[in-house]
């Protein structure tokens, strides 16, 4: 997904240098040129699975005297697009607040399609709980996060627990889930996703509603009211849900946000326009203490 630079985020500052870069995405140009967090790049390329998209990057705080909780991030892109090397800076906010996080690549469309996104971020977990605690991690301490497409399997894999039972992970260790404008509730099936989700058997098994329950871990749903990709309604169907099954759940809607500016608020430069990072710390705190 084109990641669209608005005029708050001070597109003529990035300008001259990106019409340089013509190679680069517009998103490559973000994460290159905006000002980062202190933290420790702890690994790079961790191998989670045998397939050359199923390794992960660890983020650290500088200084650590005790073993953090682990952010795990899963970025968007429509199922089809991303690398975390352009979401580095993300990891490294959270990690300045006092996380390990655990930035991975996943399988995309259309060499893959549902499940097996879930059950990559599903082994992603499974090397948290076997390797975290070698980079200062907490793994009974996990909180997965996503935006976009990575909102939608980090709240499946909170809502559903058979991913990580396949994976031999017990659910409780997920503390809770954070979901940034996430798509959560599409049927019938229709255009791409109609690609990605039409080989499950059964529609209603893509839908996390279908599974909230009050075992489910407590979720943070973020949405911004101005966004024209992921409708906020998604955030609203799915809280909806949650409350109504006793699932925890709290949301926000950032005025004047679309897709893709809640996740540039997070970015140093831009948290002025909303606190989405202050909102997101706060809930893992409550969630991990």
């Amino acid at each position: 997904m084109v990641f669209p630079v608005r005029r708050w985020l001070g597109l003529a500052a990035v300008l001259p240098v990106a019409l340089l870069l013509t190679a680069c995405t517009p998103l490559g140009v973000f994460a290159t040129f905006t000002s980062r967090d202190p933290a420790i790049v702890r690994a790079s390329g961790e191998a989670y699975g045998p397939l050359p998209r199923q390794s992960l990057d660890v983020y650290a705080p500088r200084q650590m005297a005790v073993a953090r909780p682990v952010a795990v991030f899963l970025y968007g892109g429509g199922w089809e697009k991303g690398r975390k090397w352009d979401y580095g800076w993300v990891a490294q906010a959270l990690a300045a607040r006092g996380y390990v996080v655990v930035l991975p690549d996943y399988r995309l469309f259309p060499e893959a399609h549902f499940p097996d996104f879930l059950e990559d971020g599903a082994k992603v977990v499974r090397w948290v709980v076997d390797n975290a605690g070698d980079y200062g991690g907490d793994a009974s301490k996990i909180v997965l996060l996503g935006h976009s497409a990575g909102a939608y399997n980090a709240v499946m894999l909170g809502a559903d627990p058979r991913y990580l039972q396949a994976a031999g992970v017990d659910p409780g260790r997920i503390r809770g889930v954070v979901g940034l404008a996430g798509p959560y509730d599409f049927l019938p099936l229709s255009g791409h996703r109609a690609a990605v989700f039409g080989t499950a058997a059964d529609p209603a098994q893509t839908q996390p509603a279908n599974f909230v329950g009050p075992q489910t871990p407590p979720m943070l749903l973020l949405t911004g009211d101005a966004d024209e990709v992921v409708a906020p309604r998604n955030t609203q169907v799915l809280a909806k849900a949650l409350k109504a099954r006793g699932a925890q759940v709290e949301t926000r809607a950032y005025a004047d946000l679309g897709h893709n500016e809640i996740m540039a608020a997070i970015a140093r430069p831009f948290r002025g326009r909303a606190p989405v990072l202050d909102d997101i710390s706060a809930f893992m705190r409550e969630v991990t203490e």
